[in-house]
């Protein structure tokens, strides 16, 4: 049973996911992350809701500090710090 889905119900199963990231493991982010890049899906503003090199969901307890126009966040799992130009 090897079929194959299309974009837009890929895009679909995107944005259900990232819908309700609290409750993911990074197992699953990573997985939903390949399936967006293999169907060359833009994951824009979704991709500041977790962390880039653990991908661990944010909780909202983390440390978020703004200055000059980046924000940074401190992920609580791994100690990285995560930054985004603000615009």
């Amino acid at each position: 049973m090897n079929f194959k889905i299309s974009k837009t119900e890929t895009e679909k199963q995107v944005n259900e996911f990232f819908s309700n990231i609290k409750n993911k493991t990074p197992k699953e982010i990573k997985k939903i992350k390949k399936l967006a890049m293999n169907k060359k899906i833009p994951l824009k503003e979704k991709r500041k809701l977790f962390c880039k090199k653990c991908l661990t969901a944010f909780s909202g307890k983390e440390k978020i500090r703004i200055k000059k126009g980046i924000k940074s966040i401190v992920c609580e799992k791994c100690g990285i710090i995560n930054r985004w130009k603000i615009s």
